[in-house]
């Protein structure tokens, strides 16, 4: 069943590999996904084709939840898992996928409950540092721009 607030994609017509590039782009932005694409060297360029096609162009391009829905399951899973650096990048991600604080609040909730209190504590300063570290460079650029 398809969703009116989640972009539709065809996961048996469409090439994978351009829905996962313009997904990855629509969730992470277009500067993370340059750096990434500039550092691919031979070694990991099949690891990054497999995550674009994947994770991107499969699973993050499906039209049956939302990508706030799937921002919160996949910030919920990096937690449990310990996975901190994508922990990260997922949740500067909120910013794009319409998760909000609230959201991911929740989502760590349940990661305490399932995962463990010590994996939660983990995430949390994480979350905290990047949702700082986003106000600070929202703040900024507002600042610079009433300045111009």
């Amino acid at each position: 069943m398809s969703r009116p607030d989640v972009p539709a994609a065809d996961p048996f017509g469409a090439d994978p590999l351009h829905a996962g590039m313009a997904t990855r782009r629509a969730v992470l932005g277009d500067a993370h996904v340059d750096r990434a694409r500039a550092a691919t060297d031979p070694l990991d360029a099949p690891f990054q084709e497999l995550i674009t096609r994947g994770a991107w162009g499969t699973v993050w391009s499906r039209d049956t939840i939302s990508r706030r829905e799937r921002s919160m399951i996949t910030v919920a899973l990096l937690a449990a898992l310990g996975h901190d650096e994508e922990l990260a990048m997922h949740c500067r991600a909120t910013a794009r996928t319409g998760a909000s604080r609230d959201d991911i609040c929740e989502a760590l909730l349940h990661v305490a409950v399932y995962a463990g209190v010590p994996a939660a504590n983990r995430a949390i300063k994480i979350a905290r540092s990047v949702f700082a570290e986003l106000e600070e460079s929202r703040n900024g650029s507002e600042g610079a721009s009433r300045d111009d």
